[in-house]
């Protein structure tokens, strides 16, 4: 976790330094609700997020240890990025988020069938959220290992090269 000069020791100033700015927070919604898990796909989102803004956000999210991430395999394939467990922790702050704007936002695009099961089984709805998220990490994560595992490491690549020349 990176470290910043923190103002107070306020419980609600180190959440907001984590994740409290508009697209810190879309960006945890796109990796929990939506699916996305690249550059591209945030990108892309219907919010239209600055091409800066978002190497930024992304780059503090993983300083964080918010999110994880994997380079690229080679030439036009992109990182992918997925929430570590303590960004899955933030699953009940994001659930009230969208519980309190399905209840004051008469014009939310929040799928009312969703918003029914928050409301009627709140800690049901968390439990089979959060145990889709923690596969879905961990599948990306043992995805990853797999990949670097099967790469050559870059000695024994010059090695192969040095014998072709």
């Amino acid at each position: 976790m990176r470290r910043r000069h923190r103002k107070s020791d306020c419980p609600i100033h180190f959440a907001l330094e984590m994740f409290g700015d508009a697209w810190t927070l879309l960006i945890i919604r796109d990796l929990m609700f939506k699916g996305r898990i690249s550059y591209t796909d945030f990108l892309h989102a219907e919010e239209g997020i600055a091409t800066n803004v978002l190497a930024d956000r992304l780059v503090r999210l993983e300083e964080d240890g918010i999110i994880q991430k994997e380079a690229g395999s080679g030439r036009g394939t992109g990182s992918r990025y997925w929430l570590t467990p303590m960004g899955i922790d933030l699953l009940p702050v994001l659930l009230e988020i969208m519980g309190w704007s399905a209840k004051y936002d008469p014009k939310t695009a929040a799928d009312p069938k969703f918003v029914r099961q928050l409301r009627t089984d709140p800690a049901g709805m968390e439990a089979q959220i959060r145990k889709q998220l923690l596969k879905h990490s961990a599948d990306l994560e043992q995805a990853a290992q797999q990949r670097r595992s099967t790469r050559p490491s870059d000695h024994k690549r010059d090695q192969r090269m040095g014998e072709s020349a």
